[in-house]
């Protein structure tokens, strides 16, 4: 068939598709990358001008290291990725399990509530913890009646609890993908050898699961590390990240350096994905 008389063949019509997907591919590409393509280029230019190339130069890399105001937010942007993950990844693995392996009265009013961080807008939850800090310290602060500099305020404790919040649903996500994924019959001849609960737990699911665990941890250290707004919002005096630091820079003017830093925050979550991708799948093909 030729398709209909008069009209253009089948065979035309299949090449021209062909032809507009790739097109929108390259372009939706393009769109895409090409931002990110020559900020990296010129993260490397000898100019301090950013319209104008000048050569290569590894400078502006150089001058990063060595400002104290990077280091500083580095070093925030670390511990507080480190310590939110460490607690989110536990929270989030019981919670996981528990609504995976229990049935408990308003169990799906909670699951519903467990994926708000995941589809609610950043600047709503931000505005939300806020509001829920401002609340609390204020709270504490007439409590135990702190006024002036021995007031409570919000710092990096504040920001660690909002990435927390957070962070939980996405590792309980992952995580409960892992307990989909088992074989019920493992924990069923665990449990026929004279295995209880608790060891079959501990011998049998946790190290089954433990690729979706790690999985789910390094997307929430991703998540930390690059959060802006949250943090933005739930942050104080002394608690500057990373981010924070970009954005106070960039808004002065738009330097190499800016670039360079952002060249290093875009390797960074690069490689944390491709590792969380490889352990998630490395888990799968395991089960």
């Amino acid at each position: 068939m030729t398709g209909h008389r008069g009209g253009i063949p089948g065979s035309k019509l299949l090449r021209w598709g062909k032809r507009l997907l790739w097109a929108n591919m390259f372009f939706s590409f393009f769109f895409l990358y090409a931002p990110i393509i020559i900020l990296v280029a010129f993260s490397f230019n000898d100019s301090r001008l950013g319209a104008r190339w000048a050569g290569f130069t590894l400078k502006w890399y150089g001058q990063m290291m060595e400002s104290e105001a990077i280091r500083v937010a580095v070093r925030n942007s670390l511990f507080v990725a480190f310590v939110s993950t460490a607690i989110s990844t536990v929270l989030g693995t019981m919670t996981a399990i528990a609504m995976e392996r229990f049935r408990f009265p308003f169990r799906r009013t909670y699951d519903g509530i467990l994926y708000l961080p995941v589809i609610i807008p950043d600047i709503v939850m931000a505005i939300s913890l806020l509001a829920f800090f401002s609340l609390s310290l204020g709270w504490m602060n007439n409590l135990f009646g702190l006024q002036g500099n021995s007031a409570l305020r919000p710092g990096l404790t504040t920001v660690i609890i909002a990435h927390v919040a957070f962070n939980i649903s996405f590792v309980a996500i992952v995580v409960r993908t892992s307990l989909r994924e088992l074989d019920p019959n493992f924990e069923e001849a665990a449990q026929d050898l004279g295995a209880n609960e608790w060891i079959t737990f501990r011998r049998i699911i946790l190290p089954l699961i433990t690729p979706g665990i790690l999985g789910g941890a390094l997307l929430a250290f991703t998540l930390s590390l690059d959060d802006f707004v949250i943090t933005f919002f739930t942050t104080g005096p002394g608690g500057t990240t990373l981010p924070i630091e970009v954005f106070g820079r960039i808004r002065r003017s738009i330097s190499p350096e800016i670039n360079a830093i952002s060249t290093v925050m875009l390797l960074a979550s690069m490689l944390l994905v491709v590792v969380s991708q490889f352990v998630q799948r490395r888990g799968s093909t395991s089960v």
